[in-house]
């Protein structure tokens, strides 16, 4: 990954969560300019920092050594997810979600984002904003129903 890509992973992570650079920053013990410049594609980050990042945005890194014929796992997030994220109709069904699950919102959050994002990866197109309220639907039918 270049730091061109990494930067737009950073900043689309960021801004699905609604998180501003200066809370990520501060979450993660790192300057506002240092993130702002990586999100830019300037820097050369430490794996340290990195792992402080991911922490601050809800994830966790991970580091693969892989030759040229291995498929990469990481999706970045289309824009069209990134603005469905910030959706009343989003963060209303993560709240529903954070009282069936128990778990901090920030990581439901997280962990919907990275499987919508892997689906729409998967389809092999850019979904619209409906085309995401589907597949957030269907998510939160099977995990409010599970099999018995």
């Amino acid at each position: 990954m270049d730091h061109v890509e990494l930067g737009r992973l950073l900043r689309s992570r960021r801004a699905a969560l609604s998180r501003t650079v200066a809370t990520v920053a501060a979450d993660a013990g790192l300057s506002m300019p240092y993130v702002a410049n990586l999100e830019n594609g300037r820097g050369n980050p430490t794996i340290s920092a990195l792992d402080r990042l991911a922490a601050a945005l809800g994830t966790q890194l991970t580091v693969t050594f892989s030759g040229p014929d291995t498929v990469r796992p990481d999706v970045i997030p289309p824009a069209s997810l990134t603005r469905f994220a910030q959706t009343h109709y989003f963060r209303r069904e993560v709240s529903r979600l954070e009282a069936l699950g128990g778990n901090e919102l920030r990581d439901i959050r997280t962990r919907l984002l990275d499987a919508l994002a892997a689906v729409g990866h998967t389809l092999g197109r850019d979904l619209h904003e409906r085309d995401w309220q589907r597949l957030l639907d269907a998510v939160i039918l099977v995990l409010a129903h599970p099999a018995g």
